[in-house]
């Protein structure tokens, strides 16, 4: 994906800010709090300083968990080459996030950074205010090579302090105008962490290790900055607070802007059969392996092409994502298995008025009830793709 070249932000106090960050090497700053923390873009850095004395809750490997002395924070890009820790200059995670620190300026003692593959020019900044208190996220993110859900078969086994980054992470820098005690930060984290998942949840992202819905990616990182000298404090940091509330919408909104803008996963492109049959293992190779056996012309070009054509109509991804939820649900326990393939096939009789099919769709043929609901799926659209002669093909795109 090209090189974005503006970040925005955007804030309740100060509208859409439009920066254009050109030169390498050089610190330019994006935005500043209404309390005094800077935050700039620097080569393949986010680098947040602070005005004055700040409390940390990071998960870094350097100056990680909670902290009263540091006086910065950082978000670098790991470089394309050395994609184990041991191979990282400086031989390990702590030492090259030191090496990085050194080199932006920053004094490693005193900074805490997080790592991603994230390009930081598709960062994202939000900021909600509401009377006098600030809240600032600012969020790099990719899903597309890592995404994952919570339980899905580990990809590795750490041993001997060994870390093996990955492409995909999605980082936030949350900043709050207030001060809030050690236990309150840690219920930022959970409301942060539950918007983040949240914002995948509503964009369908998949995960890449299992059938499911991803909540993030295996290799997430958070930095959490509060004002200790601020007069105000803060000790609720849940849903039902108005803190809580700015977290979640800061958060959700910055991943889901920085999602789009680096892994180009938005509503429009998850509006699509085969994106969202992908988390199933199935493309456009499986398909044309079940539409190759049928009656029919047998030109795969032309039949890739009515796919992806098909692929679009809204309708039929709204089909697809019921039927979808319906495995989801027996999976997880909710619906009989012999009940869910029932509904699935009633719908699935539909298909043919739904898309306009020309030509008599041989239903009883095509579904049956000792196959899987997935396989069924693509035999009854593989047909309506290949002999259908579908008018209603797009759909109301609208």
């Amino acid at each position: 994906m090209a090189d974005k070249t503006d970040i925005k932000t955007e804030s309740s106090r100060t509208g859409t800010i439009d920066i254009n960050p050109n030169t390498e090497n050089e610190r330019k700053i994006l935005f500043e709090t209404s309390n005094g923390e800077r935050v700039y873009l620097q080569d393949t850095s986010i680098v947040v300083t602070f005005p004055g004395k700040r409390r940390t809750l990071t998960t870094s490997w350097i100056n990680g968990g909670c902290q009263e002395d540091l006086e910065s924070i950082f978000n670098h890009k790991v470089p394309t080459k050395g994609r184990t820790s041991h191979e990282l200059e400086g031989g390990s995670v702590p030492e090259y996030l030191k090496i990085a620190a050194s080199r932006l300026g920053l004094d490693h003692s005193r900074t805490s950074g997080l790592l991603t593959a994230a390009n930081m020019r598709n960062a994202v900044i939000k900021t909600r205010s509401f009377r006098s208190l600030e809240v600032t996220a600012v969020v790099t993110g990719g899903i597309e090579v890592n995404g994952g859900r919570a339980g899905d078969p580990a990809s590795y086994y750490q041993e001997d302090e060994r870390y093996e980054p990955v492409g995909g992470t999605i980082n936030v820098m949350l900043l709050i105008g207030a001060n809030m005690p050690p236990y309150a930060l840690t219920r930022v984290l959970m409301t942060a962490t539950e918007a983040k998942t949240a914002a995948l949840q509503q964009l369908m992202a998949s995960s890449l290790y299992s059938n499911g819905v991803a909540t993030g990616s295996g290799t997430d990182m958070i930095a959490v900055v509060v004002d200790s000298t601020s007069s105000m404090t803060l000790t609720d940091a849940g849903k039902h607070s108005k803190l809580g509330e700015m977290i979640g919408r800061c958060v959700l909104e910055g991943v889901q802007e920085a999602v789009a803008r680096q892994s180009e996963l938005t509503p429009l492109t998850q509006r699509d059969m085969l994106v969202r049959l992908d988390r199933f293992g199935v493309d456009e190779s499986n398909y044309w392996k079940v539409a190759s056996a049928m009656d029919g012309d047998n030109k795969k070009s032309r039949f890739v092409k009515g796919l992806r054509e098909i692929s679009c109509n809204p309708a039929l991804v709204g089909y697809v994502s019921s039927v979808l939820h319906i495995i989801d649900e027996i999976t997880w326990g909710l619906i009989p298995e012999t009940a869910g393939r029932n509904a699935a096939l009633a719908m699935m009789r539909e298909l043919p008025h739904l898309l306009g099919a020309q030509e008599d769709v041989p239903v009883d043929l095509l579904l049956s009830e000792r196959e899987s609901i997935i396989d069924n799926w693509i035999s009854i659209t593989a047909w309506i793709v290949k002999n259908g002669k579908c008018p209603n093909i797009h759909g109301d795109r609208q």
